[in-house]
């Protein structure tokens, strides 16, 4: 998933994940801290049950060493009453400390620690007596029941605070649990909740999904009935096109065809009426004998002119000479008129009448645009048949263009691929600035060649 998609998608992603996250650090560090302090109270009540033990120890360790030394006299029976000695100051350190800030519990501690020292002081005081060599009355000490009666309310003290850190040691134990389980409690809430919100933005998203891949159903529906459009019409110009130039050479041989017969009939008979009066004349008025020579050649010029007319229009060698030998006679009139070298590689081919036509004034119209632009000293045409296509090709060596600028000939040229393509063809120009151009044409050969060369 492109986890930056979705965040510039939605622009409530990331403060819901940011506020989660935070949710979700709260609840651990609070969980944390909080199972922290119940563990270091845990910890200070075990070692306040165990300062409890080792002053209870300790006190019986201090008076059977006292006894001992009592009934032996051995001086090392009283290093384990300095021992202990030692270890019930150590153990009031840590339980002065542990409760001088619990109400409570600090009476309780002053009491112990009262009856503690005057069990230390008549233990003390009996070893002084019996150091003293007053053996019987350190006996009569110990056999007294005041010792016996504080130890009992000593234990007495130790088991109530011993109680004590017995109910609290409980209650924080149930405080852990209770921390615990709210941990538990917050990141499974907080785990629902993502959950939920996860499915309802996946949910929104697949809403999303479908409404976008829909909006691309109706835009590739629209884009198809342009694309079906686009054809239709380019169809509608293709065939326009093809109508209107048949239409134009259709007018253009209807033109030919009236200034061949009527224009030419009349030019003709006007210089067959000049003739008559030119001999009638004869020697007899010089002045007019020039004028009727004068009209005479002007007739034939107007004549010429007029066959030159009628062969723009249609040239009558298509008709009668063929494609091959119509385009050296075009060929070889531009050379002598332009003084550009002409290479002509022009070979026979099938072709029906009208696509014949239609390479006729291709040729026609790129040598009329090498004329207007190319500036051009060589130009290459071919006419070749070639895996039943028919391949027209015309390049010359001029100053080019940029086929991505439209150039001043771009009309011409379009005029050139909508004939091309009215007959069934492909047409492509390749130019570079300074490269000259080159206009390459495929047809197709028409049907009587293709089969001529089945019965082959």
């Amino acid at each position: 998933m492109d986890v930056f998609g979705v965040v510039r998608r939605s622009p409530f992603v990331l403060p819901l994940a940011c506020v989660a996250a935070v949710a979700m650090v709260f609840i651990s560090e609070g969980s944390y801290w909080r199972s922290v302090r119940t563990l270091d109270e845990v910890d200070a009540m075990g070692a306040a049950r165990s300062s409890i033990q080792e002053l209870a120890q300790g006190l019986l360790d201090a008076e059977s060493g006292q006894r001992g030394y009592l009934l032996t006299g051995r001086k090392e029976y009283l290093r384990p009453y300095q021992g202990a000695l030692k270890s019930i100051n150590e153990a009031f350190k840590v339980l002065d400390l542990y409760y001088g800030s619990k109400p409570g519990a600090k009476d309780l501690l002053a009491r112990l620690h009262a009856l503690t020292q005057t069990k230390l002081s008549e233990l003390s005081e009996t070893i002084r007596v019996q150091e003293e060599g007053r053996v019987d009355l350190a006996r009569e000490l110990v056999l007294s029941d005041i010792g016996k009666e504080k130890m009992e309310a000593i234990r007495a003290l130790g088991a109530q605070l011993l109680a004590r850190e017995t109910l609290n040691l409980a209650a924080s134990r149930a405080e852990l649990y209770r921390t615990l389980m709210l941990s538990r409690f917050g990141v499974a809430l907080l785990t629902a909740c993502s959950l939920l919100a996860l499915a309802m933005y996946l949910r929104q998203r697949s809403a999303l999904e479908r409404q976008q891949r829909g909006q691309q159903a109706l835009v590739q529906a629209e884009r198809d009935r342009l694309e079906i459009e686009v054809q239709r019409r380019t169809a509608q110009l293709t065939e326009l096109t093809r109508h209107l130039q048949t239409a134009r050479e259709d007018e253009r041989s209807r033109l030919a065809r009236d200034l061949h017969d009527e224009l030419g009939a009349l030019l003709t008979s006007a210089k067959l009426d000049a003739a008559r009066i030119r001999s009638r004349l004869a020697d007899t008025a010089p002045e007019a004998q020039e004028r009727l020579a004068h009209l005479v050649g002007t007739l034939n010029s107007g004549i010429a002119l007029k066959r030159r007319i009628i062969e723009d229009l249609r040239p009558s060698a298509l008709g009668n000479l063929g494609l091959v030998a119509t385009l050296e006679i075009l060929a070889r009139e531009f050379a002598a008129q332009s003084g550009v070298q002409v290479h002509r590689d022009l070979n026979p081919v099938s072709l029906d009448p009208d696509a014949e036509l239609v390479v006729y004034r291709l040729v026609q119209e790129a040598i009329t645009n090498i004329t207007k632009y190319a500036r051009a000293r060589q130009v290459w045409v071919g006419l070749a048949a070639r895996d039943g296509q028919v391949e027209i090709d015309v390049r010359d060596d001029g100053i080019g263009f940029d086929p991505a600028v439209q150039p001043a000939s771009a009309h011409g040229l379009l005029g050139m691929r909508y004939r091309v393509e009215s007959e069934g063809g492909s047409f492509s120009v390749e130019s570079a600035p300074g490269r000259g151009t080159r206009i390459a044409v495929r047809l197709p050969e028409s049907s009587h060649a293709e089969s001529e060369q089945d019965a082959s």
